[in-house]
């Protein structure tokens, strides 16, 4: 029982220790607070200290803050230190910050012990308690009492007050435990992350645990990068739950391949652990084994490491469907092992590429190239170049764009693409794809699908009705047949391009598909199969199992379901029924024939109905129980448009590119992916950025114009189609981004004294886009290899780049490193200078510079050396000077500089010496502090070539290595080469290979690089100085390695590449032409990789003497249409040409093809050389003209109008003339035939015709009479051709537009008529036509029709009348007749002499006119002759007019009447004159005039008087 009862109270005692523990845990959880916000939210939570000194002697050493995403390092620092770190992407784009252990920001720090000291204490009641109870308990202790004790007494106390003494040692630890400062503790990891290896494409997950208090935060770094899981979600996911951390990683590629560090960090310190992860490839094949070839690039050499540098890198690059582009890069690896060579991989979107007809690459060497042959929007994408070594690897990437081909159609939707084969059976497969980045001119209606079988070119379409869906079921496949499938976009405006056909896919059985790709099952003797006497033969199949619907939209709904268990040796088959929900009646889908796959598309249902389907199993033993319906399925789209993605924001990057972010599409499902819009602000036309959707939601835009506003949106976009735009971005102006600077360089000391040196250094390579503002300088003490921390100078940044640094102790030895500042930041520190002693300096400038030589001498140069002085003076010496002079000239004043800037090169090749003078050289070294004295004179040298010099040459043998060669014919006894690169001893061997031989080295390159640059002299001993140099440059090198590489591997130059051109009857020739060939060379023929022999297709001919190669074909089919290549061999050279012909370019090099052919045969018989067109004469006659060509007197010619034969007897037959093979058909000439029959009858008398003979006027050169489809036959026994014009509409239009213009062209220029009545413009054209548009213009104003100016045509006049002229009238006139295009104007300037004189004879019509108006004259009522009878009284009166009134007076004989008793005048109201004669006599017969007068003029109206006697007159008679 006591055994039981103390286990029963030790496992009461663990049971409060456990509840203790979880309340401490759950009092350190809930102590600790944080925001993601900012520092002013986040506090870690801490208690006071009891005791201030406690508290005052803390050290807050490091800490950590998320501010947004970002984490940064806190630590002790100034305030004005903000250190960035920024991380680079593959397209270098700032992506996050790479955050350095315990680094800090000194504000952070100083506001978090503010917050921990106003941060108010919060205790748990368990610490509250006990603490009391312990206080109370001492305090009663601590008492004291004064009184007379025994012994025995103080014994007893005596072992009291040692008990007392362990119970305050107790309550004083636990006072250390309860007291804040005791409870925290820095991270410390309880379960380590632990290294892992994968392959490639599995996810993988790093787990660790960490204690600490507070609670320690927790950061994953790959490679020193912060990886951030929020802007990478579909890449990397972290959690923490209860101090357990992990960081999981989502299909692994070799990018991943990396060292992972966790980094924990509270207020108390920080802790963090490492572990690798390594990702491995798959690798297809058996695995080698230890006497098997070994791959490329193995190496088995041991404890090499390789460098590997790449340059000459592709940058972003645009290109265009159907165009080919290249990507290459120079790699270099260091060291150089014979034979080895590294492995490249290129990859595109972290995929890697495979060679083939589409990827080409290539490795040379030195440098890797990829070739996109016929670029599609698949080929888009971040392109990887990966050199893999023993070593490691380095990588480089880029982004393609890959903008669409020019539509045929203006405004149809332009290709899909990524065209994929899914779920592939014996008869079916899915056919998916993805949407095109542009619609068109209107939304995407529909796909339509074709496929085609592999082998063939026949394209057959899969699809009536287009589907919306970017996926569609195709049955109907053979089995054991190949596939290409290819999908077009369908929109109003038309149907766009096919998209890349898809990979090829069988329609098989899956399992038997798996079984061929499983390959024999026994390596050494292949696949064996036992067969026997199945059991189950003539069985009738078992149900089908799990009969569901893996797809349903409204066009079609897909079933599937396992195949039965019982099935025999037989293949099975199925039949599908359906029934319509509510009914039991169920009707066969398939009841012509059964489906061999389990999947079955079922198309033409009622969308919104709902459906049950269940599937029978037969072979030919029968038909199978029905299966399971599926239950009731309505008819629909399962799945809904995405959702609109977030607003994107547009942040600069560089000066041609945008970096986008923007929040994923919350709702949707199977996202294939966003496409990025921009657009300039102010056009409003939207361009797309990428064509390929991606499925990031961060892009970088390249390709803008650099200074442009530009506004972004985004779509997303899955199989259902594109969600809505978002809306417009903020704009953003395209600008380089603003980045912290680079480094300052070359810290270094200008002067110094006991207790203060002056530094000063050189401003940063990149100022990050902004003004530098200045710099802050550093300090730090240096004792041995002991160095202290560093310390600043300045708080207050300087904007010079020196800096007098004070207060230092003498004899100290001092550090200094720099950093500036701009508008992004501070930068990271410069290069620490060396250790430099503060320590007052004594002497200043260097001393002289010793054995000074001279060497290759030339006649007008040579090269002189020298080496360092033996003193530097204050500072080291930083450069040197060489000085000549002439021999001829005395003194000290004939030295003269060579250079003007000092050089930090100890030798100088002099040039511009006069041959045949003597010189004498001496050299100056400079430091900071001055230039010092020169050095002994060298000479006198003699500038002259020595006979016999030869140069340094360099050579490309027939292998390809480089070499350089020196000879020597004056060798002496002892004499040796001695190469030098730089004029400095050699000492890297393993990059030349040094052969010597007699009089003659050469220095052979091993592996040249941008390593090798430089000067290289060779010099012989033991002569009077014998030598020569050259000078590799990189363009120099450049030029050796392409001669190298056309050594090693030679090839045979084209004149010509291979071309193409079409001959007549639609014959193709194919031909190129070498610069220069052997008789030995050889021509191989090859159509898509397959070799290709004359015959009765192919005509092959190879002219050697030319070099011209021909291939004839004698039309183009449709199975013509791929690769053609002519490979050609000559001994070692090699060469090929080859011309692709694929896509629309074949389609219409063919539809050319046969069209040539058919104009051949149309040619054999009566054919039109010229087809039947117009053409306007000048005299505007308007002619119907064609050519025509190989006719005979037998070939039939006919005429049609509206598709009625112009007979010979009808009226236009005798417009139709035929000369020289030409036919013409004068629409107007009838009315030329008018005009000459009018000539005609003027020529005879004039007659009055009758009314009815009276001819209508003549017609216009064309009406709307002539308008009609003419058409022109040409027949004979060898065939027929035919030629049609439309003279309506828009071809009548075109000839009234010509007539318009000849017209026009006839005008004459403007002249100018007086009237009485104002000026006329007007201008003679050659005919009018009623339709012709003629327009006045005055000043460039159209002048409005008035009383005053009138305009009108006369005739075949044009005119303008001005009525009435004023001043206001001058000015420039112009006459704009149409012709149909632009118009033709006549000017005509009004002003000047030209208005003086016509305003001047318009006044003097204008007089004459009003004088002929208002003259007087005789209007009428007179008779010309007046017989009366004797003894009449003659009476007569006559009208007059005038203006004023006019004098009136008669006239006999010219004699003035007199108004008397026989002659009566009269003139009354001014307007009648009467004259009358009583009793007429014979005396009375003469010539009477009525004469009128007034200012303007004068008339007489004459009349004849007649008077006779009738007697008289009969006695006459008798």
């Amino acid at each position: 029982m006591a055994e039981k009862s103390r286990e029963v109270r030790v496992k009461k005692r663990k049971q409060q220790h456990l509840q203790h523990q979880e309340q401490s845990h759950h009092f350190e959880s809930s102590s600790y607070l944080s925001s993601r916000s900012s520092v002013s939210k986040q506090s870690f939570t801490s208690y006071t200290a009891s005791q201030t000194s406690l508290t005052s002697q803390q050290c807050l050493k490091s800490s950590l803050e998320t501010v947004g995403e970002e984490v940064v390092r806190l630590s002790v620092l100034p305030k004005r230190f903000q250190r960035t770190y920024l991380a680079m992407d593959t397209d270098k784009d700032v992506i996050g910050y790479v955050v350095p252990l315990f680094r800090a920001n000194h504000d952070v720090v100083r506001g978090l012990v503010e917050s921990q000291d106003e941060c108010t204490v919060e205790e748990g009641i368990q610490y509250v308690a006990m603490r009391n109870l312990f206080t109370r308990e001492a305090r009663e202790a601590l008492e004291v009492k004064v009184e007379k004790k025994s012994h025995s007494r103080h014994a007893r106390e005596s072992a009291e007050r040692v008990e007392l003494s362990k119970t305050l040692e107790e309550w004083s630890e636990f006072r250390k435990k309860m007291n804040p400062d005791s409870l925290t503790h820095k991270p410390e990891f309880i379960v380590k992350p632990r290294g892992q290896t994968v392959w490639e494409g599995k996810t993988v997950k790093l787990h660790c645990t960490v204690a600490g208090w507070p609670k320690p935060r927790i950061a994953w770094y790959k490679n020193n990068v912060l990886v951030d899981a929020k802007a990478h979600p579909e890449k990397y996911t972290t959690e923490s739950n209860y101090n357990m951390h992990s960081l999981e990683i989502k299909n692994c590629d070799f990018f991943d391949t990396a060292q992972y560090h966790a980094s924990a960090l509270n207020v108390k310190g920080e802790a963090s652990s490492m572990a690798t992860l390594v990702v491995k490839r798959f690798q297809e094949g058996d695995e080698a084994g230890p006497f098997d070839p070994k791959p490329h690039g193995y190496c088995s050499e041991h404890g090499v490491t390789f460098n590997t540098t790449i340059i000459d890198k592709f940058e972003v690059a645009f290109g265009r469907e159907g165009e080919t582009m290249s990507l290459g890069a120079t790699v270099i690896i260091y060291p150089t092992v014979k034979k080895y060579q590294p492995e490249i991989v290129w990859y595109r979107d972290s995929v890697p590429l495979k060679p083939s007809k589409w990827v080409h690459t290539h490795w040379s060497g030195e440098r890797a190239t990829l070739t996109l042959i016929h670029l599609n929007k698949e080929d888009e994408g971040m392109y990887t170049l990966r050199v893999n070594t023993k070593s490691g690897f380095d990588s480089y990437s880029a982004y393609v764009f890959v903008r669409d081909a020019e539509a045929d159609v203006e405004g149809v939707p332009v290709a899909p693409l990524d065209v994929r084969c899914l779920d592939a059976n014996k008869d079916y497969v899915v056919v998916t794809w993805k949407q095109p980045a542009v619609e068109g001119s209107s939304s995407i209606l529909g796909y339509f699908i074709d496929r085609c079988e592999a082998g063939t070119h026949h394209w057959a379409q899969c699809n009536d009705v287009p589907v919306k869906y970017a996926r569609y079921p195709v049955t109907g496949l053979e089995e054991g047949k190949s596939y290409q499938f290819r999908v077009r976009a369908l929109n109003k405006a038309g149907v766009s391009r096919p998209s890349r056909v898809s990979e090829t896919v069988v329609a098989m059985d899956p399992s038997d598909r798996a079984r061929l790709r499983a390959g024999p099952l026994a390596p050494w003797t292949g696949m064996i199969k036992f067969t026997e006497e199945d059991s189950t033969a003539g069985v009738v199949p078992s149900e089908a199992s799990d009969v569901v619907v893996t797809e349903a939209t409204k066009s079609y709904v897909v079933l599937a379901w396992k195949p039965p268990m019982q099935r025999g040796h037989e293949g099975v088959m199925y039949y599908i029924e359906k029934c319509i929900s509510g009914t039991d009646t169920w009707q066969r889908v398939n009841t012509g024939m059964p489906v061999k796959s389990p999947r079955f598309a079922l198309f033409d249902l009622a969308e919104g109905n709902s459906y049950n389907f269940r599937v029978r199993c037969c072979n030919s033993a029968g038909i199978s129980e029905p299966s399971q319906p599926t239950g009731n399925i309505t008819v629909g789209d399962m799945m809904d448009l995405p959702s609109a993605p977030g607003v994107p924001v547009a942040t600069r990057s560089t000066s041609t590119s945008v970096v986008l972010h923007w929040a994923g599409s919350k709702e949707v499902k199977h996202l294939a992916g966003y496409y990025i819009d921009c657009s300039v602000v102010g056009t409003g036309e939207w361009m797309p950025c990428n064509n390929k959707p991606i499925k990031q939601t961060r892009f970088v835009c390249h390709g803008l114009n650099p200074g442009a506003n530009y506004v972004f949106r985004v779509k997303a976009v899955n199989a259902a189609g594109y969600s809505q735009c978002t809306a417009e971005s903020e704009a953003v102006v395209v600008l380089n981004a603003v980045a912290v600077p680079g480094k300052p360089t070359s810290v270094r000391l200008v002067e110094a004294l006991k207790d203060y040196m002056v530094i000063t250094w050189d401003a940063p390579a990149h100022d990050g886009g902004a003004e530098i503002r200045g710099y802050f300088i550093d300090y730090r003490t240096v004792k041995g290899s002991v160095t202290g921390l560093w310390h600043e100078l300045n708080h207050k940044a300087v904007t010079t780049n020196t800096y007098k640094a004070e207060n230092l102790k003498e004899n100290v030895f001092y550090q200094f490193q720099v950093r500036a500042i701009n508008m992004a930041g501070v930068s990271k520190g410069s290069v620490p200078s060396a250790a430099l002693e503060c320590k007052e300096w004594t002497l200043t400038v260097p001393g002289v510079p010793v054995g000074l030589h001279a060497q290759e001498v030339r006649d007008t140069s040579l090269v002189v050396l020298w080496e360092s002085p033996v003193f530097d003076g204050r500072t080291p010496v930083n450069g040197f000077y060489l000085d000549l002079k002439d021999t001829s000239v005395a003194g000290d004043q004939g030295w003269k500089a060579v250079h003007e800037k000092a050089t930090k090169k100890k030798f100088m090749k002099v040039t511009g010496l006069k041959s045949g003078a003597s010189y004498v050289f001496r050299v100056r070294a400079q430091n900071l502090a001055g230039v010092g004295k020169p050095s002994a004179n060298l000479g006198p040298i003699l500038a002259q070539t020595r006979p016999g010099t030869k140069e340094i040459t360099v050579d490309v043998d027939d292998d390809g290595i480089i070499s350089m060669i020196f000879e020597c014919s004056e060798m002496n006894e002892g004499s040796e080469f001695v190469w030098a690169k730089n004029y400095e001893a050699m000492t890297d061997t393993s990059r030349l290979n040094i052969v010597s031989e007699k009089g003659k080295t050469r220095a052979i390159f091993n592996s040249p690089s941008l390593e090798d640059l430089g000067t290289y002299s060779c010099a012989v001993t033991n002569t009077e100085g014998i030598s020569s140099s050259y000078t590799l440059t990189e363009e120099g090198l450049k030029r050796l390695l392409d001669l190298s590489h056309e050594h090693k591997f030679p090839v045979i130059p084209f004149k010509n590449e291979m071309s193409m051109e079409l001959l007549e009857k639609g014959c193709v020739r194919f031909w190129c032409q070498v610069e220069k060939c052997t008789s030995a060379c050889d021509v191989e023929y090859a159509f898509n990789n397959a070799i290709i022999t004359e015959g009765k297709k192919y005509t092959m001919k190879f002219d050697k003497s030319s070099g011209l190669i021909e291939m004839y074909m004698d039309s183009l089919e449709v199975t013509d249409e791929g690769t053609f290549t002519f490979n050609l061999v000559d001994g070692k050279a090699k060469g090929t040409t080859s011309l692709v012909l694929i896509g629309d370019e074949f389609r219409e090099l063919q539809k050319k093809s046969e069209f040539e052919h058919a104009e051949w045969v149309r040619k054999q018989g009566p054919h039109f050389v010229e087809y039947l067109g117009f053409t306007v004469t000048p005299e505007c006659n308007v002619l119907l003209k064609c050519k025509i060509g190989n006719t005979k007197p037998q070939t039939e010619i006919i005429w049609s109008k509206d598709s009625i034969e112009i007979a010979e007897e009808d009226e236009e037959a005798s417009h139709i003339e035929m000369k020289d093979g030409e036919l013409t058909f004068n629409i107007a000439k009838w009315v030329i035939k008018q005009e000459k029959l009018s000539e005609k009858e003027k020529e005879k008398p004039r007659q009055k015709p009758a009314a009815e003979e009276i001819p209508n006027g003549p017609r216009p050169k064309i009406s709307k009479k002539d308008a009609g489809i003419y058409e022109v036959f040409l027949r004979d026994e060898r065939g027929q051709d035919k030629s049609v014009f439309n003279l309506t509409d828009a071809g009548y239009q075109a000839v009234l537009n010509e007539l318009f213009k000849v017209i026009a062209d006839s005008s004459t220029e403007i002249q100018i008529r007086s009237t009485e009545k104002g000026l006329i413009l007007y201008s003679n054209i050659i005919h009018y036509n009623e339709d012709l548009r003629v327009g006045w213009l005055y000043k460039n104003a159209k002048i409005a029709a008035s009383e005053r100016v009138k305009s009108g045509v006369t005739g075949e006049q044009l005119w303008l009348q001005i009525n009435e002229p004023t001043e206001k009238d001058k000015g420039r006139y112009t006459m704009d007749i149409f012709d149909g295009k632009d118009g033709v104007k006549r000017e005509f300037e009004l002003s000047g002499q030209a208005w003086e004189e016509a305003f001047e004879e318009f006044q003097r019509l204008k007089a004459a006119a009003i004088a002929e108006r208002n003259r007087a004259r005789v209007v009428g009522g007179l008779p010309d002759v007046v017989a009366i009878q004797e003894g009449k009284s003659l009476n007569l009166t006559g009208n007059v007019w005038g203006e004023p009134a006019p004098e009136v007076s008669w006239t006999k004989n010219d004699r003035e009447l007199v108004s008397d008793e026989r002659y009566k005048l009269k003139f009354e109201a001014g307007k009648f004159a009467s004259i009358t004669i009583a009793a007429v006599t014979t005396a009375d017969s003469g010539k009477y005039a009525l004469v009128v007068k007034n200012k303007y003029g004068t008339e007489a109206g004459e009349f004849t008087v007649s008077v006779y006697n009738p007697e008289e007159e009969e006695s006459k008679k008798d």
